[in-house]
């Protein structure tokens, strides 16, 4: 028996909204991932906010005009004329090892890959719902104008990644400030860089787990 999307929505309203109210006890289940986990690095100290990854993603994964996988967020300025600095912030998916946009889909659509911790849309499943979009607590979700589905960064899942390739934003950033790969292989280049250096993660309090990891910007003080 068919059912129109309307139908599928008024139908899905009250268990959407248990979902979303039970989320903290929701939370505390962990997902499995059996294959490798990749996550991304950036080194907010070497970010210079060209937004060179911005342009590469929108090229790259034909995002549509009016809506963004990714935004650099500048703060400041930061001291005195003529030396003012800027702090660069990145915004984009999280890729959260207990992700609450999983929890809360009603349909499946929302997961994240066994294979690689890449929390994954299927357009296929996806109805518009937005109850991912409410329960992202770092607001990265839209809805895609032209399909009419949730989306944000796939780590170019579907395009760079499946042809051998890293991240667009990564490949594009002049100053390598965006370090990509797996986490759970201590070889790896992000692995180094985070047994090495201090890191921090957007609401980690949440318990959120999330895979995108930050070096904060440390600003010198004059004596």
């Amino acid at each position: 028996m068919s059912t129109t999307r309307r139908a599928f929505m008024v139908g899905m309203s009250a268990s959407a909204l248990f979902l979303m109210t039970g989320a903290p006890r929701a939370l505390a289940r962990s997902m499995t991932i059996a294959g490798v986990r990749y996550g991304m690095l950036h080194d907010e100290a070497a970010c210079i906010g060209c937004t060179a990854c911005v342009d590469a993603c929108r090229e790259v994964n034909q995002v549509p005009e009016g809506v963004t996988r990714l935004q650099i967020l500048r703060s400041g300025p930061q001291g005195e004329y003529p030396d003012q600095t800027y702090q660069f912030f990145r915004k984009s998916c999280q890729h959260c090892d207990n992700a609450p946009c999983v929890h809360v889909c009603p349909t499946g659509a929302s997961h994240i890959r066994a294979e690689d911790g890449i929390v994954d849309i299927n357009p296929d499943l996806c109805v518009g719902c937005r109850y991912c979009l409410a329960a992202c607590p770092y607001q990265v979700r839209f809805i895609n104008p032209v399909s009419g589905v949730a989306d944000k960064c796939d780590f170019c899942r579907q395009t760079n990644l499946a042809n051998g390739k890293q991240p667009a934003c990564v490949e594009a950033c002049p100053t390598r400030a965006l370090v990509f790969g797996n986490l759970d292989d201590p070889q790896s280049p992000i692995a180094r860089r985070l047994a090495q250096e201090n890191s921090y993660r957007d609401k980690e309090l949440l318990g959120t787990s999330p895979k995108l990891y930050r070096i904060r910007k440390i600003e010198e003080t004059k004596s």
